[in-house]
């Protein structure tokens, strides 16, 4: 196989470094950290379905809240109702309007235990500057597991709505498990997910801890989450590691724990590596290596003698050859002769 050309080693090694220089710009730059450790996204913070925020006073011309309860500061921030299965629980809704024009709402049942409430009116006109309280009716069903079950109480004037946390706890026996899901490590940033899989309501607590191959890389105490996990909720998290190493191979381990025993374990593993200085860095060897080569091949072909590849030719070769002719005269035209060897006898 005959060794590459000069042209050829020239274009193999633009090509080269040309793939190096795309892999570098193509390569993902790390990504930023942004809060501090242990704080959450906004977006892992929201409240759980089933559950509404704490009472607020809403649009600034009309509250919802449960009824009871002397000044706003002491009044209860959610209905609460307990009963065994079958049975009717019953409380009030208060619903005050303080602006100078009459106010409408409607009410209406959300979440699981929402849809077992009724209203004594489900349309409710309030004049200016007025409180009313409406009565409403829980009805737990006969087939409705023990534990906790949660929803809301919706008002809306048909612009603006209230929503009024309801939670129901269910006579008979609870039980609390907890499992952590799905983990997974992404940069800077450990992913999982929390199911509750009994049937009270839960408030989980995280311990997070990383090793890596000289030692530990994080550990994080125990702390409350912010969210109250309903029974059969499903909520997706994630965990911030902005001091994440740059090259190592790390194990993370999360451990969750809730009130009345639930508790569990889930880890995962990840190996992180400087995506673009190993790309391009080694590509760009891998052409100084081919550049490298292919002159020691040509220094010791030329030590041993061997012939030029084909197409090289000397300059002594490419000097045209000329040869003699004797002229010979046969009349006015004058012809050559035969062809002789120069400084041959005539």
């Amino acid at each position: 196989m005959s060794p590459p050309t000069p042209r050829l080693r020239r274009a193999l090694l633009v090509l080269t470094t040309a793939l190096a220089a795309l892999l570098c710009a193509l390569a993902p730059l790390p990504a930023a950290a942004d809060g501090s450790a242990g704080t959450a996204p906004a977006a892992d913070t929201a409240p759980a379905a089933g559950t509404a925020p704490a009472v607020g006073d809403g649009p600034a011309d009309w509250t919802a809240r449960p009824a009871g309860g002397g000044a706003d500061r002491d009044a209860r921030p959610y209905v609460y109702l307990e009963g065994t299965p079958g049975t009717a629980l019953q409380d009030r809704l208060a619903v005050t309007n303080s602006g100078r024009a009459p106010l409408t709402v409607r009410l209406r049942g959300d979440g699981r235990a929402g849809a077992w409430i009724g209203f004594a009116a489900d349309t409710v006109t309030v004049p200016a500057r007025t409180r009313a309280e409406v009565p409403l009716a829980l009805t737990v069903p006969p087939d409705a597991v023990p534990g906790d079950a949660s929803g809301e109480v919706v008002a809306d004037d048909g612009d603006e709505e209230i929503r009024v946390p309801v939670r129901v706890r269910i006579g008979g026996p609870t039980l609390a498990a907890l499992t952590i899901e799905d983990v997974e490590i992404s940069g800077g940033t450990i992913r999982y997910a929390l199911v509750n899989r009994g049937n009270a309501m839960l408030e989980p607590r995280l311990a997070v801890r990383a090793d890596g191959m000289f030692g530990t890389l994080l550990d994080r105490q125990e702390r409350p989450l912010p969210l109250e996990l309903a029974p059969g909720r499903r909520v997706e998290r994630t965990e911030p590691w902005p001091d994440a190493p740059a090259l190592d191979t790390v194990t993370v381990r999360l451990r969750v724990t809730a009130p009345g025993g639930a508790r569990d374990d889930a880890e995962a593993s990840a190996t992180y590596i400087p995506v673009t200085p190993a790309v391009g860095g080694g590509l760009l060897v891998l052409g100084g290596l081919a550049l490298l080569g292919s002159g020691a091949y040509r220094r010791r072909r030329t030590r041993r003698g061997d012939p030029e590849p084909p197409g090289a030719e000397s300059a002594d070769d490419r000097q045209p050859t000329t040869e003699t002719r004797p002229l010979v005269n046969e009349g006015p035209l004058v012809k050559a002769g035969p062809l002789v060897k120069a400084g041959a006898e005539s």
